[in-house]
């Protein structure tokens, strides 16, 4: 394995080999320099390559592998069942971020770029797949029942790309993800990103990867320059009230909590005080799940209360505080929630609240993120707590939780389900469980909200 540490000075996406029809795409999206973990990349990937990605969340991971494999797809044309290119990513909501990014430059090469995600209706995701699929964005739980349904064979698939790797070992996929990967032609290229390139995503890549080479463009700890650490000190008894004025503050907020009971106990105590808060779990259907998030991205509800799994793929812009109401399990967890702020070189503060007997366990466990936390012990009210969170008194005044009404059933589909009954996608049959995140099919057009280049 080569390894390649050092930055570059690639200015502009004009500076690859990239085709034409790629280029005009970025620029009408207002994409114009890449990242560095695009310019670190992407030489080395479009060249056949495979590569080991090494960045954090919000680095523009998934322009780094989408341009590489739409790049490398060039022309024709998929067969029945048989996907030319593949995006593995551990969660729905990250396969959504991803589709949305790259099927407008999906369309751009006359390509077709669908997404097979649980929460989804089965049938209709085997019709696209019938119907021929150049890049496949695919939870592993959902594309194993593809494959041994018969709905989707691999063998065509020389071009795979893994997304946040680490998650997908945090969250128990890697025997599904080995599995898909016996299935793919064994000379194909191979594009792993993670935050961490050790243990069980390290035996990944000595099983699957041929001579990769490695850029690493970010720490695997907390970035010191775009994030601001705070430990917050609260008694028990004063830990609702800091969470509300917390709350009330103006721009978006993501709350972290333990468990889905506390995360709907909390979001409706918020709402009681005059905060609009949504509520995000696996206890959620997926059709609750995305009414959530885009009230959330929309502005509707702009504070978020979640639990880690269901967290995990939420790349929303502009969010300029992350909560920990309950400290995180791990420094991992950290880095992850810390992750949802200051994304992609945009600034944004961390706090963790801890009572007396969580400081040692919580300073540990920052000191292991590569944390330096400043600490203060706040109450209701203090000043400190208004200028480093923008806390303020709530309104008082109930919120009610917004609440869309369903559209008319039509013939031949769920309600309201026009996109997806277009594209062969389900409106989001509850499937159990959180294993596996959601994904919104892209438009019909092919064009996504994204406009910026970064996963």
């Amino acid at each position: 394995m080569s390894i390649t540490l050092e930055s570059t000075s690639v200015t502009s996406f004009e500076d690859f080999n990239l085709p034409q029809p790629l280029l005009t795409a970025l620029r009408d999206q207002g994409i114009d320099a890449p990242f560095p973990i695009q310019s670190a990349t992407l030489p080395d990937a479009l060249a056949g390559r495979d590569v080991l990605g090494r960045a954090q969340t919000g680095s523009g991971k998934t322009l780094a592998f989408g341009l590489a494999l739409l790049g490398r797809l060039g022309g024709g044309k998929a067969r029945p069942k048989r996907p030319r290119a593949l995006v593995l990513v551990p969660t729905r909501e990250l396969a959504m971020q991803v589709a949305d990014s790259l099927s407008p430059l999906a369309k751009a090469m006359g390509l077709w770029c669908r997404v097979a995600v649980g929460g989804m209706a089965f049938t209709r995701q085997a019709d696209v797949l019938n119907r021929g699929v150049d890049l496949l964005i695919a939870t592993p739980g959902r594309l194993s029942d593809h494959v041994r349904q018969g709905t989707c064979v691999l063998s065509d698939v020389n071009f795979v790309a893994l997304d946040e790797a680490d998650q997908m070992a945090d969250m128990g996929f890697l025997p599904q993800v080995r599995e898909i990967l016996d299935l793919t032609p064994p000379g194909g290229q191979r594009l792993l990103f993670s935050a961490t390139l050790d243990g069980d995503v390290k035996k990944l890549v000595d099983r699957y990867l041929t001579d990769p080479v490695e850029h690493s463009v970010a720490p695997a700890t907390a970035s010191v320059d775009t994030m601001d650490h705070y430990v917050f000190q609260v008694t028990h008894q004063d830990k609702q009230a800091i969470v509300t004025e917390i709350g009330a503050r103006e721009g978006r907020t993501i709350m972290f909590v333990r468990t889905k009971h506390h995360v709907d106990r909390l979001a409706e105590r918020l709402r009681a005080k005059g905060v609009a808060a949504g509520a995000l779990h696996g206890g959620k259907t997926q059709g609750q799940r995305n009414r959530v998030l885009s009230d959330f991205k929309d502005g509707h509800t702009p504070v978020l209360v979640a639990t880690d799994v269901a967290a995990r793929g939420i790349h929303v812009d502009d969010v300029s505080l992350v909560l920990h109401v309950d400290p995180a399990a791990d420094h991992k967890d950290y880095l992850h929630r810390a992750g949802r702020t200051a994304r992609a070189g945009a600034s944004g503060t961390v706090v963790t609240l801890v009572t007396h007997d969580q400081r040692r366990t919580v300073r540990r466990m920052t000191e292991k993120a590569g944390v330096r936390a400043q600490s203060a012990t706040v109450r209701p009210g203090d000043a400190d707590l208004a200028r480093i969170t923008g806390a303020r008194e709530p309104s008082g005044e109930p919120v009610v939780e917004r609440r869309r009404e369903p559209q008319p059933r039509r013939a031949g589909g769920p309600r309201g389900d026009r996109q997806g009954r277009a594209r062969g996608f389900g409106s989001g049959h509850r499937q159990g469980g959180y294993r596996e995140g959601g994904a919104r099919p892209p438009r019909r057009d092919g064009r996504g909200p994204s406009r910026r280049a970064r996963d």
